[in-house]
């Protein structure tokens, strides 16, 4: 059930489509003339700037819900969305309205027509207009400035230096762990790094990922460059013990020497628990010396109301069907480990779908050791890898293996198909891209399910959809397809399950 948008917001969003969502243009001209236009709301609220090749919003998500359990007041900017475009700008944690993202998206459309004008009248055919992205970034600058937010919270669309929420002087950076992804960011991660330190304003905070050898030389010497206070996981953030729990994971983590047990973060794997490690490092350097007055309840009572959709997510059970929008290489071998030690399923049926300009082949032999039989398809996107090229990725990585390996034309088919081959103990995993993540769930999940999600009340029918599954009682261990626990199968990796 995508959202369709009638009347004021449905003409918004034809208004947006019409400025192509895949169209970059790697420069911040019109986003900082656009923001000047508009008195530059970005610097009406201290902020909070998160990069990093995946985890992203998952960490955006998780700083977010920690500052609104302190009593901020929270502006959160994300991006792609699942199902609806208003997810993408949030304030209080929930979606802005139709009615004021048609407003919003009126008072700024206007600026960037006129802006276009005059760029045609002065570069002719050359003229670039305001992309699909600088708008809704300008748009989500303008909201949180109306709604009075403390603190907005934004993360990058790419890369860094030339992503156009870059127009924030922000607060703190936080550095996600740094891999291969977009090729236009570079051919190595030392490149690619590069143009995500971009965001590190001079005297903020830097809060990084730890990072291989190369890369956090260059998060170092961003940082010294502009007299950044560098804080880094594994040195000044650091993760105590953890264990799989129903419905997450409970983590115990020293954050600048101050020790916080007990910490019930209701996301799944290691790479969720790192993220929590930014997250807590973020605001931390936001609140500086203030932090220490921040009880250790409060912190929980944070950590336990973040929702990250669409990341190791169980969204139907009998049979049991998990979504993650894992979409590069380093994501989906995350995503391979934090199953296996989050679930003990007997049988897992692979359904994936990835974009054509994705390291495809990368992507499918991640799962390699973990599904039984796998079904490729096609997610609905124009920039989607067709279903020939998804067979041939999964059948160099599987026949050797004896794994069947089917096709589907679209991911409604592919889940009916997986699903009609699972017993009382298998599940089907569904990933490759948010698109098709988006698509399963938009199949897979009721309708009130889907409206609540929409306007911001999805715990209600989270939990109503997935009681008797994960449980009530966080101490009966991670989910067992047979009923048991699954905490015995901990295992480590350093990589993150993200977004496209």
């Amino acid at each position: 059930m995508t959202v369709i948008g009638t009347g004021a917001y449905g003409r918004a969003l034809d208004a947006l489509a019409a400025r192509g969502p895949g169209r970059m243009v790697p420069d911040l001209a019109r986003i900082t003339e656009l923001t000047a236009l508009l008195g530059d709301p970005q610097r009406a609220y201290r902020s909070v700037h998160v990069t990093g090749t995946n985890g992203k919003g998952s960490t955006v998500r998780i700083v977010s819900a920690l500052l609104e359990a302190i009593g901020l007041r929270t502006g959160t900017y994300v991006s792609p969305h699942l199902h609806d475009v208003r997810e993408r700008i949030m304030v209080g944690l929930r979606p802005i309205a139709p009615e004021v993202f048609a407003e919003v998206h009126a008072e700024v459309d206007a600026l960037a027509r006129l802006m276009d004008a005059r760029a045609v009248e002065r570069d002719g055919d050359a003229a670039h207009p305001v992309t699909f992205f600088e708008l809704m970034t300008a748009m989500a600058f303008a909201h949180l400035a109306d709604e009075a937010v403390d603190v907005g919270v934004i993360e990058v669309g790419l890369g860094g230096r030339w992503d156009a929420t870059n127009v924030m002087d922000a607060d703190v950076a936080v550095i996600g762990e740094v891999d291969l992804d977009h090729s236009m960011l570079g051919d190595t991660p030392e490149q690619v790094a590069g143009e995500k330190v971009g965001i590190i304003k001079p005297g903020s905070h830097v809060v990084s990922a730890a990072q291989r050898p190369g890369v956090a030389d260059i998060v170092a010497r961003a940082a010294s460059q502009a007299g950044a206070t560098p804080v880094i996981v594994g040195r000044d953030l650091v993760l105590l013990g953890r264990e799989p729990v129903a419905g997450g994971q409970r983590v115990t983590v020293e954050v600048r020497g101050r020790r916080i047990d007990d910490l019930l973060l209701p996301l799944r794997g290691e790479h969720q628990a790192r993220n929590l490690l930014l997250a807590l490092g973020a605001v931390e350097g936001l609140l500086g010396p203030s932090f220490a007055a921040v009880d250790d309840d409060v912190l929980r009572a944070g950590v336990s109301a973040a929702r990250v959709p669409g990341r190791l997510e169980v969204v139907r059970e009998d049979p049991t069907v998990v979504v993650d929008a894992a979409h590069n290489p380093h994501a989906a071998r995350a995503l391979a480990v934090a199953l296996r030690e989050s679930f003990r399923f007997r049988d897992v049926i692979l359904v994936i779908g990835c974009l054509d300009d994705k390291d495809v082949e990368g992507i499918v032999a991640a799962f390699d050791e973990v599904a039984s039989h796998v079904v490729v398809t096609v997610p609905p996107s124009e920039r989607a890898a067709g279903v020939e090229r998804m067979r041939a990725a999964a059948e160099a990585v599987f026949a050797p293996r004896g794994v069947h390996v089917e096709s589907a034309d679209d991911v409604a088919h592919a889940l009916e198909l997986a699903m009609s081959i699972t017993g009382p103990a298998d599940a089907v995993l569904v990933t490759g891209s948010i698109t098709t993540v988006g698509a399963a769930r938009e199949h897979l999940k009721p309708a009130d399910v889907m409206r609540a999600e929409a306007d911001g009340d999805a715990d209600s029918g989270l939990r109503t959809l997935l009681v008797g599954l994960d449980g009530d009682d966080p101490d009966d261990g991670a989910y067992d397809a047979d009923g048991d626990t699954a905490s015995d199968d901990a295992s480590d990796d350093d990589e993150q399950p993200g977004l496209d």
